[in-house]
C-alpha cells in the first residue's frame, strides 16, 4: 500500500461496476464532487463511513462492501485513524449481515517492526475481521500513481525522488488493477474465509529501471534520485506535517526500503498492467495535459 493515491482505485472501481450493470451505493462526503454520470447511476449516501448512522443508511441489503479509509494528516496517529474507522465498520457489517468485504490494505502483514501507515492498515484488517464477514485484504505495494505527485519535477528537472535503493527492485501496482481485482471479488459471492490477497504488478524494476522506462515513454531524459529518510522527514515538516504524521510516513518508507513487500511479492499472482503500459496510458497523457496548460 502506498501512503498516497488510494482514491483513484475507488473511482475506477465505481466506474467499472457501473459499466458492468451492477447496482451500487456510494458513501460520499459531497455528492456534487462525483462525476455526473456516476450520480445518475449510483445511489449516494452523504457522510463519512466512520459514522454509524451513515453506515446504517448505506448497508441495509448490501451483499458486499468495498472498504477504503481516507487519509487524515491531522489524526493523532495513522493507526488510531484507521482503527476508528474499522471499528465502526466492523460493527455495522455485523449489524447488517454484509456477507463479503474487500478492504484496501498493504502488503507485508506480519512485519516485525513498526511500519507507520502500513502497520495502521494491518490493524484495520484485524478489526474488520471481527465482523465475521468473508474478508479479503487487498495487500498492495508501491502505487505507480504516486509518481503523478512528482510530475512537475519529472518534466521541469528530469528527476523523481523516493527513499528506495536505486538498483534494487521495487514492487509496484497500478490502481486500475486494484479496481479490477476488487470488482471481481465484489461481484463473486462464492468465496469464503478471511485472507490477505497480495496484488502486485508484473515488473521487477528498480527505481533506476523505472527512470529508464519513463525516459523512453516521455521522450526526454529522466533520472532517479534517492532521498534519505532524514531529508524526507525534513521535507514533510517543511510542508506542515506534525511529528506523528512524519513518523507514520517515514516508518512506512523505511519498511518499504527494507523489504516489507518481499514475502508477498514472492507468492503474488501478477496483475496485467506493467510499468511501461502505465507510463504510456497514464503518466504520458498527464504530462501532455500539463504541458498544454503551460503553453
Amino acid at each position: 500500500m502506498s501512503p498516497h493515491r488510494q482514491d483513484r482505485s475507488a473511482d475506477q472501481l465505481v466506474r467499472r461496476l457501473l459499466d458492468q450493470g451492477e447496482k451500487i451505493r456510494v458513501i460520499v462526503r459531497d455528492a456534487s464532487r462525483l462525476d455526473e454520470s456516476v450520480r445518475e447511476q449510483a445511489e449516494t449516501v452523504s457522510g463519512s463511513h466512520d459514522d454509524p448512522a451513515v453506515l446504517d443508511q448505506a448497508l441495509p441489503g448490501a451483499k458486499a462492501l468495498f472498504w477504503l479509509v481516507p487519509p487524515n494528516p491531522r489524526a493523532s496517529s495513522a493507526e488510531a485513524h484507521y482503527v476508528h474507522f474499522a471499528r465502526a465498520g466492523a460493527a455495522a457489517i455485523a449489524r447488517h449481515d454484509v456477507g463479503h468485504v474487500v478492504g484496501v490494505s498493504s502488503a507485508g502483514h506480519g512485519w516485525p517492526t513498526p511500519a507507520g501507515v502500513l502497520s495502521a492498515a494491518f490493524a484495520m484488517d484485524a478489526e474488520l475481521r471481527t465482523s465475521g464477514a468473508a474478508y479479503r485484504a487487498l495487500s498492495m505495494p508501491f502505487y505507480m500513481e504516486n509518481l503523478l505527485w512528482q510530475l512537475d519535477a519529472i518534466q521541469e528537472q528530469g528527476v523523481f525522488c523516493l527513499t528506495c535503493t536505486a538498483d534494487l527492485p521495487l514492487a509496484s501496482i497500478a490502481t486500475q488493477d486494484i479496481a479490477g481485482t476488487a470488482a471481481g471479488l465484489l461481484t463473486d459471492p462464492s468465496w469464503t474465509g478471511q485472507e490477505n490477497l497480495p496484488v502486485f504488478g508484473p515488473d521487477r524494476l528498480s527505481p533506476d529501471g523505472m527512470a529508464e522506462v519513463i525516459s523512453q515513454e516521455l521522450g526526454r531524459p529522466v533520472t532517479y534520485r534517492r532521498m534519505s529518510i532524514h531529508d524526507h522527514a525534513s521535507l514533510l515538516r517543511s510542508q506542515g506535517a506534525g511529528d506523528q504524521t512524519v513518523r507514520d510516513l517515514t516508518e512506512a518508507f523505511a519498511a518499504q526500503d527494507h523489504g516489507i513487500y518481499d514475502a508477498d511479492w514472492a507468492t503474488a499472482e501478477p496483475t496485467a498492467t506493467d510499468f511501461r503500459t502505465w507510463c504510456r496510458e497514464v503518466l504520458k497523457p498527464a504530462a501532455d495535459a500539463r504541458a498544454s496548460r503551460h503553453e
